[in-house]
Order: structure tokens, then sequence, then C-alpha cells
């Protein structure tokens, strides 16, 4: 058994692995024609291919992150459609490789595309994703999204807080920062303005520099506008560096407890979580997936193919593995206007394709 699982394991890994290739070097394409349009670019002058090359190298992991289950499912049935076709895989089952031999057997070699998704989503992608930000915000300036940049709220004992941050110059580093204190009442008491920010996580402090406050002080009956310039100030919160690139940035570039510990602040401070919960039930959800599509795959084995008709059966994986991202990114929005239980929203296509992996190998393997 161990020299056919070993011939399973490395014949997989080889058609996963070139399948990867093919679909992150059109993705890489893709995104190099889309980076093109900054170079050179009045404002990002200093913005060179060069640049521009390193910077789509560094997508290429969460591009492997959303490719894997694909690719996963397009390989293995790649795999085990030629077996079939050969019949190398009734030699096989003649040499005592079972149904649930062979589902264990793949499920084993699922479990370590499981770990490579799961290091990819939360390590290797974040971390890249930070480097890329940091070489676009330096050679071009800045990074921002919409017209007013992102909003955070906090509470601060009795008082609460709104963060306005217009721009990242760099991960922990930011541009045109407002800061809104409010009352107990709900009243606004004070406003403070930095033409910079730098975070200090460790400390739970931010460091703002070129800063005006303008603060309403009671003096008896009369309430008094008082303003100030400082070079720098500490300003203390707990509002982290990840957190307001969640609100700059797409959320699915974060990690696992990176998300998690965004989606309690925005609960803590009375913000709508929906969107930021499903995405982090879909982080939790999304490496499993590797489990399902080699169950899917395995039933391609049991199939009767005549002579040229392997490609078929690939392309529909292909078209299997689009279909499953596409719900995947549907179901989400769905959850979200429709305000469904996030881990719903989140395992509905796992589930689905775990029900259409498990009938197909019950119909095709099992009763047969």
């Amino acid at each position: 058994m161990k020299v056919l699982r070993r011939l399973l394991y490395r014949d997989i890994v080889f058609a996963v692995a070139f399948v990867t290739l093919g679909f992150l070097a059109l993705f890489f394409f893709f995104d190099l024609v889309d980076e093109l349009r900054w170079v050179n670019r009045a404002g990002s002058a200093s913005y060179g291919v060069a640049h521009a090359l390193i910077f789509v190298a560094l997508r290429i992991p969460s591009h492997l992150y959303e490719l894997l289950p694909i690719t996963v499912l397009i390989g293995t049935i790649y795999v085990m459609a030629r077996f079939a076709q050969s019949s190398e895989f009734t030699i096989m089952r003649t040499s005592g490789m079972g149904p649930w031999l062979a589902l264990r057997t793949l499920l084993a070699l699922g479990a370590a595309f499981v770990l490579l998704t799961f290091a990819m989503g939360d390590y290797l992608a974040p971390a890249a994703e930070n480097l890329g930000q940091k070489l676009r915000s330096a050679q071009m300036g800045q990074l921002s999204t919409g017209a007013t940049g992102a909003w955070l709220k906090e509470r601060q004992g009795e008082h609460s807080v709104a963060v306005n941050v217009r721009a990242v110059r760099a991960p922990g580093k930011f541009a045109n920062v407002r800061i809104f204190d409010f009352d107990g009442q709900g009243r606004i008491s004070a406003q403070i303005h930095a033409e910079s920010a730098s975070v200090d996580e460790r400390d739970e402090l931010w460091h703002l520099q070129g800063v005006s406050v303008s603060r309403l002080e009671q003096s008896g009956e009369l309430t008094q506008l008082v303003r100030a310039n400082e070079s720098s100030m500490t300003w203390p919160t707990r509002i982290s560096a990840e957190m307001v690139s969640a609100a700059l940035l797409k959320p699915d570039r974060m990690s696992t407890i990176s998300l998690f510990q965004y989606v309690r602040h925005l609960e803590a401070n009375g913000q709508a979580a929906q969107k930021y919960e499903i995405e982090f039930w879909r982080k939790v959800f999304y490496p499993l997936s590797c489990l399902v599509m080699v169950v899917l795959a395995l039933p391609f084995a049991y199939l009767h193919f005549r002579s040229g008709g392997i490609a078929a059966y690939v392309f529909g994986g292909v078209m299997a593995g689009i279909s499953f991202f596409l719900l995947n990114n549907v179901f989400g929005y769905i959850g979200t206007l429709q305000a469904w239980r996030p881990w719903l929203a989140a395992a509905t296509p796992g589930l689905l394709y775990t029900l259409l992996s498990l009938t197909a190998f019950g119909w095709l393997v099992l009763r047969r």
C-alpha cells in the first residue's frame, strides 16, 4: 500500500502544482497589465516597471490562497480520470485498495493541502500584502480609498471617540488623521487633527505629528472654544494598525486572528460587524474546502473513459472549481444583505459541495 500511496501522492501533487502555476501565471499577467497604468504616472514618477513587477509578485501568495482549493480539485480529477482511463486504478483496486482506503488516502493528502492553504492565508499572504503596501506607499506617497477614508469608533470610559484616517503611508503609519471626542451625552467636546500618525501597539499609543487641537471648555455658564497647536503628542487607544488597514483595504488580506480582534472591536463599540464576521468565518472554513475537493474528485477514478474522453471531465472539474469560487463570494454578499448568521453564510458553499461529493461517492463508488 505504501507504493500505491506514494504513486497517488506524487502524481496528484505534480498535477496540482502544474495547474496552480498555470493559473498563477495568468493572474500575474493580468495584474501586471493593470499595474502598469501607475508606472511613471504624474504624482508617482518614482514608481517604475521594477516596482510594479515586485508589487505584482507580492500578490502571488494571496492568489495562491484563493486558488488552492480549485487547483486541488482540477489536479486530483485529472489524476483520477487518467488512472481510470489507463486501468491503473483497476489494478490498484485488485491489489487491495478499496473505496474506504482510497478515501482515507486522499483525505490525508487533502489535510496537507488544508495546512498549506491555512499557512498561505494566515501568514504568508498578509505578510506579502504588508510588504506590497509599504513598497507602493513609499514610491507613490500614500494609499487611500473613497472620499473620506476610514472611520473607526472606540469607547474610552464614559467618553467615545470617532477616528478618521484619510490615507496609509505605510503599515502602521497614517496621514491626515482626525479624532473627534464625544462626552457621555454624545456631544462633541474636542477635535484633534494630525498631519501624520504612527502606531505603537505595545503601549497602545498613537504618536501624532503636526497636531492642532480644538477643545470646548466650560467656564462658569460660558462655553469657550480653545485652540492649540503642538508639534507632537501621544494619544492612548486600542485601535491597531490592522484595524485601520481593514477599514481602508480588503478584509480578506488580514489573518484570522486579526479579523477576530477587529470584529470584537466593532461589536464592543456598537458598529456593524456582519461583513467582517462573514469574512472571519470564510477564513476559518475556506482551507477545509480542500478536503471536500479531493472527495469530489475520487468518483472520477471509478468511471469508464473512452479514448480522448478525459478532457471533458477535466473541463467539468474546472467548471466545478469556478462555480465554488463564485458561490463562495455570492453567499458572502447574500449573507450581508439578508443578515444571515455569519457562520452559515460562510459555510453554505462548502456544505453544498460536501453534500455533492458524498452523494457522488455513495452513488458511483459504494453502489458499484
